[in-house]
């Protein structure tokens, strides 16, 4: 291998791919000679890249940890939003191996206070339902809060935060909880933490917080309700939407249930041939889409917005069977 960048950069690689390699080996990959290698080992150093070289029978090279990231051209939110997102394509059908072997390189030289960082999140997060749609624009979630409170989760620190839910007219007074776990569904974050005044559990979006102080008391951690990913998807589908909705539908609660996702909302039994179904979304088209799929009569009460928007959809709906419909296609 001629070219020096071309072989460094290959040098990096294998490094990168396991933990330990004697001179020889690489010598062997690379098709050069071990004082070559001796060579390029020193070029990296010099370029920020902390290699370890241990002596003796058993010697071999290791990437070592750094005080600093090497030159990889990420600052710190990049690389843990990296590792993050690598995490969560290892559960990912048809790429799991190629996801788990690039974030054992980034987890290979990251800095032990971004390794703790990224170990915090894993430990702490579950994934809900992938198979569910909302046509809302997708919240932005700072790196560093979902940082810090997954660092609190690990930790068991309590957290102080401002909490502004869209659907309420007013901010209200500071919070103060004990996390227990980040969820991620739908693209979204939630918390689920116990407000130790009340004894009750919570699901918070984590878009909506914003932390006064990250480090709080320490709490001794309480037995939770269930799962913890079923109690925000219950949670969520009655209070945790922009656009919240209790439809009644001409149907028994088992038939409700078996043409929605879990995700979708929550059935309750009004007699043998009627429930109700507690839902929401993000906006009044998602919602709007969930009780058409059910395939039953349904009644709408509210609110006003959904009530609306229902109705011009029933237009919508009549007006494209109406005669001339053929028309409206061919423009």
């Amino acid at each position: 291998m001629r070219d020096p960048a071309v072989r460094l950069l290959s040098l990096l690689s294998l490094l990168q791919s396991r933990p330990d390699w004697t001179g020889s080996e690489l010598a062997g990959r690379l098709g050069v000679s071990a004082r070559t290698v001796r060579n390029d080992i020193s070029r990296l150093r010099e370029l920020g890249y902390p290699v370890d070289a241990v002596q003796g029978r058993a010697g071999h090279y290791r990437l070592g940890v750094g005080a600093a990231l090497p030159p990889l051209l990420l600052d710190d939110e990049e690389a843990v939003a990296i590792a993050v997102g690598l995490r969560s394509g290892a559960g990912i059908s048809g790429i799991q191996e190629s996801s788990a072997r690039a974030l054992a390189k980034l987890e290979r030289v990251l800095p032990h206070r971004l390794r703790r960082s990224v170990e915090a999140i894993s430990a702490t997060v579950s994934s809900g339902p992938q198979n569910t749609r909302t046509d809302a624009p997708d919240p932005e979630v700072d790196p560093a809060l979902l940082s810090a409170l997954a660092a609190a989760v690990r930790d068991r620190v309590s957290v102080r935060f401002d909490y502004h839910d869209p659907a309420s007219p007013a901010a209200g007074p500071p919070r103060q909880v004990e996390p227990y776990r980040l969820v991620s569904w739908e693209r979204r974050w939630y918390l689920v933490a116990r407000e130790p005044a009340r004894g009750s559990w919570q699901v918070l979006r984590i878009d909506w917080i914003t932390l006064r102080t990250p480090g709080g008391p320490r709490f001794t951690p309480s037995a939770p309700p269930g799962d913890y990913t079923d109690l925000v998807l219950r949670e969520v589908a009655s209070t945790g939407w922009t656009v919240r909705a209790r439809i009644a539908v001409a149907g028994p609660a088992e038939a409700v249930l078996a043409r929605i996702n879990p995700a979708v909302g929550v059935v309750e039994t009004v007699d043998a041939h009627n429930s109700i179904l507690v839902t929401g979304a993000d906006s009044l088209a998602t919602v709007a889409a969930y009780v058409g799929m059910l395939d039953l009569d349904f009644h709408v009460a509210g609110p006003p917005e959904l009530v609306e928007h229902v109705r011009r959809l029933a237009d919508r709906y009549r007006r494209a069977t109406a005669a001339g419909g053929q028309e409206i296609q061919r423009r």
